[in-house]
């Protein structure tokens, strides 16, 4: 396929010193540039596919997965509650 192109000031350099360092044509250099930019767009047959491991949550009874803020937001005040009870009298009135 014929097409123009045009590139920034910065990638026609990238495109020439490739050029330059594999003695290249122009043609060669920016198709051997655009396959690599797009083999990761496209997929790479060679690598394999990502799988997500996931574990289980082990939440107690009465959690709504739905509504882990709330969850966190227990956890928070559970936290809070425990350092506050190891002030002393003193560190634990309001200043």
């Amino acid at each position: 396929m014929r097409t123009t192109v045009t590139l920034d000031a910065d990638t026609e350099s990238l495109l020439r010193e490739a050029m330059r360092q594999r003695g290249h044509t122009f043609k060669q250099a920016l198709n051997d540039a655009v396959r690599q930019g797009l083999a990761g767009v496209a997929g790479d047959p060679a690598r394999p596919p990502f799988v997500q491991r996931s574990f289980p949550m082990r939440l107690k009874p009465g959690y709504d997965l739905g509504k882990l803020s709330a969850l966190e937001a227990d956890l928070d005040a559970e936290a809070f509650s425990e350092v506050t009870r190891r002030l002393t009298p003193e560190q634990n009135e309001p200043k």
